[in-house]
């Protein structure tokens, strides 16, 4: 048997999120709005905490990372977007497609590994307050951190690896607003069971292993504190703390586990599920981790009446 001949796809078309005129000129304002706030709340956020001397112990050095993946994460998507919603044609390179894989999911693995990392810093703030500084110092800080951008790479390095070896030959249409693993590999010319199979097990094992080590994490918090209930207002703040930090959890695992982790078929949530993971989940890190810390808002009323307002020296 002679072997096929596969004529190369060069470039995917999306299919965005509309194709009514005053939809699209809707969602531009409220994608570019979101987009906006994320970079502003972001660099505010690594400003404050590069400015402020105070703002030294580990929790913010963390913070610093996760404010900086947030802007990052986020910028991989919004510009292409937001550009695509006043062209009739969204068209993507194969190549351009390739390279928004790599750094989405570098980005995104990332992330979440370093939201496992800030879950382990916090587990050692509260149970282990006299030894803290100790268990976490700069050294494995950095290590930690490390760690969780090259676990990032190599994991976007597997996806990268399983779709450029596949044949497109048409058609190249994708259903979704940016170029991502479940979409494309719809539309090899090719069983991809063996691929998908690789990809759910990369992809939605990190989703879900991580999501569980860190609801056990925070259950097991929450439970100690609930024991000491009323040691007064640092174990509520403690709690009030773990709260928080368990919505975003579910909030950014939760949509990820349900992309990543079933075959890729196509559902009709798909698309939404996609923008909450996308462009809310970047919106709530700021606002949940950081704009609640009482410290962190008072360093930034200070930086802003220092170098914007100058009402300080």
């Amino acid at each position: 048997m002679e072997p096929i001949n596969y004529t190369r796809v060069t470039e995917f078309v999306l299919t965005g999120l509309s194709q009514t005129r005053e939809v699209q000129v809707v969602l531009f304002v409220i994608f570019l709005s979101f987009y906006l706030f994320i970079l502003q709340g972001n660099i505010l956020i690594i400003c404050t905490i590069w400015l402020d001397p105070n703002l030294t112990s580990p929790m913010y050095f963390l913070l610093t990372n996760l404010a900086f993946l947030d802007i990052w994460y986020s910028s991989i998507i919004a510009p292409k977007v937001l550009i695509d919603f006043f062209v009739e044609r969204k068209r993507i390179s194969f190549g351009g497609c390739i390279t928004h894989l790599f750094f989405l999911h570098f980005i995104g693995a990332s992330e979440m590994f370093l939201l496992t990392v800030m879950a382990f810093n916090h587990y050692a703030a509260i149970c282990c307050p006299l030894h803290y500084a100790t268990i976490m110092n700069q050294h494995l800080c950095c290590i930690l951190v490390a760690l969780s951008w090259l676990g990032g790479f190599i994991h976007s390095i597997i996806q990268v690896a399983l779709i450029v070896q596949l044949p497109f030959c048409g058609p190249s249409e994708l259903d979704s607003y940016f170029c991502d693993i479940t979409q494309v590999v719809r539309i090899a010319c090719a069983n991809t069971f063996p691929e998908e199979l690789v990809m759910i097990f990369s992809s939605g094992l990190i989703s879900v292993v991580c999501f569980i080590a860190l609801l056990m994490s925070y259950a097991s918090l929450l439970a100690m504190l609930k024991k000491h209930s009323g040691s007064g207002e640092s174990t509520s703040r403690a709690m009030s703390t773990c709260y928080s930090h368990i919505t975003i959890v579910v909030f950014m695992f939760g949509p990820s586990i349900y992309i990543y982790a079933h075959p890729f078929d196509s559902f009709s949530l798909d698309k939404v599920v996609s923008v909450f993971h996308t462009v809310i989940i970047p919106l709530l890190d700021p606002i949940i981790y950081t704009l609640r810390n009482k410290e962190v808002k008072t360093a930034m009323r200070k930086l802003v009446n220092r170098y914007i307002l100058c009402k300080e020296k």
